[in-house]
């Protein structure tokens, strides 16, 4: 066999090639006084009296031979193996030449290397198959040349140089390295996950349902949440946002303000007033973070949903014809920016209308414009039917969001159903204009009484509720202004009692001494009622309401 001429393609004997034209040239430097290095290297190289043979003197089968790398050449069409060297002899045992590789190397046959070898014939070309465990359990990076007919023992058919090099150690670590980020991604989704709701609080007159789809395979996890919250007197908050950056400082940031979200709902405020409230918390928690955020609030009595966004991406309501309506305004910049007065808008979420609040995980494409993923959601909204978990998957999967997305998606949809038949009778609404007055109090008891009558509550229930709207509107006309309005609610599972009148001074609970006149009304309704609260209202003017809960049949 014609080592010689195969062994200029070997991995780097070309730039020793090289080397050996510029050492040729050395004299001719020192000639023109290139300086005392180059004159010093060669005194040295003359010192040395043993012989130094040129690199295409040296027997290539013997460098073969003492190669660390596991070196075959094969060739023909069966790929007959026609060597092998030491280190290859050493990690898989002596291999008979001349058979094909299939019998005689069946190592490379388990590793998938015939096809490449197939290749690599055809075409001409090297090609490398990188990290491959191999049989005696160590890894190697296989790299396949080609090498032309003369230069094979018989002649004709091609052959194939195989060079192996051992890289256990790299792959090892590599692996360990993608233990520890598959680890981290573990611990980062888990604190994600904790962070949002458990079990999502399911109102009287919503159906919701929600998912979350964490991005890519990396430990970096971004800050997309959500969270519904009921806020009493038929109310319910409903929010979504999302942290920018990633990893578990943006989820551990999310969680900070999802916190401050439920504990600033409590105070019953506009959603506008909410935002900036979390405006400034964002800003006090890290300065250079910054998230999106849309708070609602859903009033079954109003048929819509009020709303206001720090920079988030706008709702869409499907009406109960199929058409879709974008919430664009008002939008003002993200929390923890600062200096912006926030303002709050209304959509229409009447009974059989569905609402989407996302994040932009589920339309933002980095190939698309943004308005072109959010017209998408609108298409894919209208055509969704079904429960609020199905109408979820679909927008899911019209998204085209899969398990290895390059970016975590938050979605809540809401739906408000149309309620008919027996169901409806479970839903009920009354009201009454008070004009004030001496007669305003017993036209309320009267009124209550009548309407809790007709809806056939049991004799306690039905009295209780009667002293909870007396005390109420006594409350009404004694610390508020008019006008006064006295409105009944029932729903599947509580009874609502809700006054509102034109100041807006919000009564409190207090001990009233022995000798006190009045501060009597808010402690009897607290006592009686399963809850109370008081809100101001946007007009001006405050409700109070309390509910009971209904006994299940």
């Amino acid at each position: 066999m014609n080592f010689t001429r195969w062994s200029a393609r070997l991995p780097g004997t070309q730039r020793r090639a090289a080397a050996r034209t510029d050492q040729v040239a050395v004299p001719d430097r020192q000639a023109e006084g290139a300086g005392s290095v180059p004159a010093a290297r060669a005194e040295q190289l003359t010192d040395d009296t043993r012989p130094v043979p040129a690199v295409d003197e040296l027997p290539v089968r013997e460098v073969l031979d003492r190669v660390p790398a596991l070196v075959a050449l094969v060739h023909g069409p069966d790929h007959r193996v026609a060597y092998v060297n030491d280190a290859y002899v050493a990690a898989f045992g002596p291999r008979p030449l001349g058979r094909p590789t299939r019998e005689s190397l069946p190592e490379l046959d388990e590793l998938g290397l015939l096809p490449l070898l197939d290749q690599v014939q055809r075409s001409g070309r090297p090609r490398t198959l990188k990290s491959r465990k191999a049989p005696d359990g160590r890894s190697y990076t296989f790299s396949c040349t080609p090498v032309t007919e003369g230069d094979t023992p018989d002649g004709h058919g091609g052959g194939v140089l195989v060079f192996a090099t051992d890289v256990t150690d790299h792959a090892e670590a590599a692996e360990r390295l993608r233990a520890s980020e598959r680890s981290q991604r573990e611990t980062a989704v888990t604190l994600q996950r904790s962070l949002l709701p458990q079990e999502l609080e399911q109102p009287d007159d919503l159906r919701i349902a929600a998912t979350y789809q964490p991005g890519g395979t990396e430990a970096a996890v971004g800050g997309d949440w959500y969270d519904v919250i009921t806020l009493g007197g038929g109310r319910t908050a409903l929010v979504i946002g999302d942290v920018m950056g990633r990893g578990v400082r943006a989820a551990a940031v999310m969680g900070q303000l999802r916190t401050a979200v439920r504990a600033y709902a409590r105070l019953d405020l506009p959603p506008h007033e909410i935002l900036q409230l979390l405006d400034g918390l964002a800003a006090e928690i890290d300065a250079n973070q910054i998230a999106t955020c849309v708070y609602a609030i859903h009033d079954p009595n109003e048929g819509r949903l009020v709303y206001a966004s720090a920079g988030h991406l706008p709702i869409l309501v499907r009406d109960e014809s199929g058409v879709v309506l974008r919430a664009d305004e008002p939008t003002g910049p993200p929390l923890g920016t600062g200096g912006w007065m926030h303002a709050s808008g209304s959509i229409p979420l009447g009974p059989g209308s569905t609402a989407v609040l996302y994040t932009d995980g589920l339309v933002e494409r980095r190939d698309e414009d943004l308005d072109e993923g959010i017209a998408a959601l609108e298409r894919a909204l209208s055509g969704a039917t079904g429960t609020p978990q199905v109408v979820c998957d679909r927008l899911v999967r019209s998204a085209g969001v899969t398990a290895d997305h390059d970016d975590d998606v938050a979605v809540l949809v809401l739906q408000h159903p149309a309620r008919t038949g027996p169901d409806s009778e479970l839903f009920r609404n009354a009201a009454l204009e008070l004009l004030g007055g001496v007669e305003a109090a017993p036209r309320a008891r009267a009124f209550a009484s009548g309407v809790l009558t007709s809806w056939r509550f049991p004799p306690e229930l039905h009295d209780l509720g009667v002293l909870a709207a007396s005390e109420l509107v006594a409350n009404s006309l004694q610390h508020g202004t008019p006008p006064m309005r006295l409105r009944l609610r029932r729903t599947d599972r509580r009874l609502i009692i809700e006054v509102t009148d034109g100041d807006d001074h919000l009564p409190r609970r207090r001990r009233a001494e022995p000798g006190d006149e009045s501060g009597r009304g808010i402690a009897i309704v607290a006592t009686i009622a399963s809850s109370w609260g008081a809100r101001r209202t946007p007009g001006g003017g405050k409700a109070v309401w309390c509910e009971f809960v209904l006994p299940r049949p």
